[in-house]
């Protein structure tokens, strides 16, 4: 594909073709610096125009990581890759939203090469939010309807958890069905509310019940435990899948960030993990995910351990 010849995003046309998709596009010269960004762009990321054009993708705006957590800007970039190779390519990766959470999208990218010479001008990316939105709002519509949503955060609350607790050890006893629990804990969590405010506090407590419930699959459940615990409970897995899961949730967590001001707020996770078994109940599911949470804290905080 060969887009625009002799510059990045001269031809006013096709700015308005960009401008009106619904996909996210932007353009970028060869150092990565944007020069492009449509409304789509803003909506999915919640950066405007204003604040991007000029710098590069990787100035703590996008902050692309894979699925395992990898900062793709520090040397696996897929737009520098399609740049260099000179062809296009597809990938899955987690933006950095404005807001601090981590968004899954689907992400289509193209090196801009001009026609008459063969020289690489830039590059384009085109993404989507890969979130089932569908599924999504069903599901906090039922949560709604059934008072079982936590107000703050927008995830499922305690009560519901525990339904949800008794219902997949249930199946698991009746069928053999496997089903793992992540139980997670905010570090420092009282250190956040002294040195910035308890709205602070609040919008950290949004922020990671928006990327965890973001990057589980629909029929997972997320929810919010109390204070700033949270609980995933994670249907049809194995102990090797619910320690990538709990790793890749670790890492989103810890790389995620706001401002406050002029201050960077970023926070970690401890977790503990853990499948269920044939002889538990949902007191000792709990009590062990919860006692393999403190495990954490004592090794030192932001890390899972699994057991």
């Amino acid at each position: 594909m060969n887009p625009l010849p002799g510059g990045v995003c001269d031809d006013l046309l096709l700015r308005d073709v960009f401008a009106a998709i619904q996909d996210g596009v932007y353009f970028t010269d060869r150092e990565r610096r944007i020069t492009f960004w449509n409304q789509a762009a803003e909506r999915i990321s919640g950066y405007p125009a204003g604040e991007v054009i000029g710098r590069r993708c990787s100035d703590n705006i996008l902050i692309h990581v894979d699925t395992e957590g990898a900062n793709l800007c520090k040397g696996h970039c897929p737009l520098a890759k399609a740049m260099d190779e000179q062809s296009e390519l597809d990938a899955k990766v987690y933006l950095h939203h404005r807001h601090g959470h981590r968004v899954p999208v689907d992400v289509h990218v193209v090196p801009i090469v001009d026609r008459t010479t063969g020289v690489v001008q830039g590059g384009i990316e085109i993404f989507s939010d890969a979130v089932d939105r569908q599924t999504l709002v069903e599901k906090i519509a039922d949560l709604e309807r059934l008072a079982l949503l936590d107000p703050l955060t927008g995830v499922a609350n305690r009560r519901y958890l525990e339904s949800v607790v008794e219902t997949l050890l249930d199946q698991h006893h009746r069928y053999g069905w496997p089903f793992g629990i992540l139980f997670a804990d905010i570090d420092d969590f009282k250190r956040i509310n002294d040195s910035f405010s308890h709205a602070t506090g609040d919008h950290v407590l949004r922020v990671l019940a928006r990327t965890l419930q973001e990057n589980v699959r629909s029929f997972d459940t997320v929810g919010r435990w109390g204070g700033e615990e949270f609980v995933l409970l994670l249907r049809n897995i194995d102990g090797t899948r619910l320690e990538r899961i709990g790793r890749k949730m670790r890492l989103l967590v810890a790389d995620a960030m706001f401002w406050e001001g002029e201050r960077v707020v970023q926070v970690t996770l401890s977790q503990g993990g853990t499948m269920a078994t044939a002889e538990d109940t949902p007191a000792s599911l709990i009590e062990r995910a919860d006692r393999l949470m403190y495990e954490s804290k004592r090794a030192g905080k932001n890390r899972l351990t699994v057991g």
